[in-house]
């Protein structure tokens, strides 16, 4: 069997629990065609880029799958027909991640980091403002 990522985007009208529902119906239509379904990512309500379906936000979702390609052939045939999936991506991966993805490791990070660890940003005025970077001409004579 082969390996997918799966990303789903719910309207952002959704409850939490509607989401989970959809994450149930993927897993029982990849399930009963041979699949079987790794870990499930729910990534919370994001902002998108430009708006799909007269929407700005979305409920993002990474789902890791393991099924013949006929089984993922019908589940994405079944997101497009729902509506409440505004978009779907399934990319066929070589080995499928164990840990956290990229998007949970940068949340992790985000909300680790206090204001007090950025490095030292160098002199400043008393005004707060950094000093003016002086000009030195690149003729010594004054030529020009």
């Amino acid at each position: 069997m082969a390996l997918y990522e799966h990303i789903y985007l719910a309207r952002q009208d959704l409850t939490a629990q509607q989401v989970e529902a959809l994450n149930e119906q993927f897993k029982a239509t990849i399930a009963s065609l041979g699949g079987t379904v790794g870990k499930v990512e729910y990534w919370g309500v994001k902002s998108l880029a430009y708006r799909i379906k007269k929407n700005r936000k979305a409920h993002f979702t990474l789902i890791n799958v393991d099924a013949p390609p006929a089984a993922l052939a019908e589940a994405e045939r079944q997101w497009s027909i729902n509506e409440d999936v505004l978009r779907h991506l399934t990319i066929r991966v070589e080995a499928l991640e164990d840990g956290p993805s990229a998007m949970l490791r940068k949340r992790d990070d985000d909300e680790s980091r206090e204001r007090g660890d950025r490095p030292d940003r160098g002199p400043r005025l008393p005004s707060g403002r950094a000093p003016r970077p002086r000009r030195e001409d690149a003729t010594e004579g004054g030529a020009f």
